[in-house]
């Protein structure tokens, strides 16, 4: 798994994945399990720096690295 989100794009995934935690919190059945797992992916892929999606359609928002 190679890194293909760049810093902001990590920075606003884990920012995300806060936000929809604490609105799950406030939540109850079905919205409430809809919101942790998106929580819960925005932070897994904030913190390892990889999106399967991004993989898939060839995006790449990290800087290139340099030879």
């Amino acid at each position: 798994m190679a890194v293909n989100e760049g810093v902001l794009d990590r920075i606003v995934r884990v920012v995300i994945a806060i936000v929809l935690a604490v609105l799950a919190l406030g939540q109850h059945g079905a919205a409430q399990w809809i919101l942790w797992i998106l929580a819960a992916i925005a932070l897994i892929t904030g913190l390892t720096g990889f999106c399967a999606l991004y993989r898939l359609f060839g995006i790449r928002t990290c800087p290139a690295r340099k030879s």
